[in-house]
């Protein structure tokens, strides 16, 4: 692991603590003016992220969810992180464990660092170059770490969905490539189901953000996978100004993991 990635892992960990002591106490929820929820442990876990990441990474901006729910986004240019500090806050909200701390690295539009960590499942998902991992934690820390690839897709491939946001567009997609072994999962732990061989494919056509998918997008593709637009194309990041359109907001996608899957689809 690099000493960058090392300390990125060490950061989401200390997050995640902090969430835990949250959600072990109840937490209060709020309604953002998009109509989403959020909590203390958001944003206590974004402050320590944000502090992490400034103090160790000075020179490259850091674009987190609460911090552009409030307008306060940095100028970014070819690399910057992207942050979403309680992925999942309605699992979070639902207590059924399914919520993420999640680090992106952006450079030129593409993923290429993530690290997610689910503290009450006692997961953590890597990924940086061609090499991704997953390992558990105890007492907040990695105490076991194992490589990890996409599989080869069965036939039918097994797909995993949004447990809190599945659209009827995601739901007449499956219908119509006639896949039915679907599992919901909540937050980012589907990207992490594909690159760790335990599913093959999520297709969204839902709204997400970048900070939503940056972390999983790396994570899938160090494991051998792919994100890519309904046309075919990578999903890219770094998205502002764009016509009318949310700055840092993604269109459909379908991430996959066996690449040969997409040709089988059409």
């Amino acid at each position: 692991m690099s000493e960058r990635l090392d300390l990125i892992v060490s950061a989401a960990l200390r997050a995640g603590a902090a969430i835990m002591a949250v959600y072990e106490r109840g937490a209060s929820v709020e309604t953002k003016p998009d109509g989403s929820p959020v909590t203390e442990a958001d944003r206590v876990a974004e402050a320590i992220l944000l502090d992490a990441l400034g103090r160790h990474f000075p020179d490259i901006p850091v674009v987190a969810e609460e911090e552009a729910a409030e307008g306060r986004v940095p100028a970014i240019g070819s690399r910057f992180f992207l942050v979403d500090p309680l992925d999942g806050t309605r699992e979070f909200i639902g207590r059924n464990g399914e919520f993420t701390v999640n680090i992106g690295l952006v450079e030129d539009g593409t993923p290429t660092l993530g690290v997610i960590y689910a503290p009450c499942l006692g997961r953590v998902f890597a990924g940086e170059g061609e090499n991704a991992w997953q390992g558990e934690v105890e007492a907040g820390e990695v105490v076991s770490r194992r490589a990890m690839s996409v599989r080869p897709a069965p036939h039918p491939p097994v797909a995993v969905a949004s447990r809190s946001h599945c659209s009827t567009e995601t739901t007449d997609w499956l219908d119509r490539h006639a896949i039915c072994d679907v599992a919901s999962r909540g937050s980012s732990l589907k990207f992490c189901l594909l690159a760790a061989g335990e599913a093959d494919l999520y297709p969204r056509f839902g709204r997400t953000m970048e900070w939503d998918t940056a972390a999983g997008q790396a994570i899938l593709q160090s494991a051998g996978g792919r994100v890519i637009t309904p046309d075919g194309q990578p999903l890219r990041y770094g998205k502002r100004g764009i016509c009318q359109d949310t700055d840092f907001e993604n269109g459909a996608f379908l991430a996959i993991g066996d690449p040969g899957l997409h040709r089988t689809l059409g």
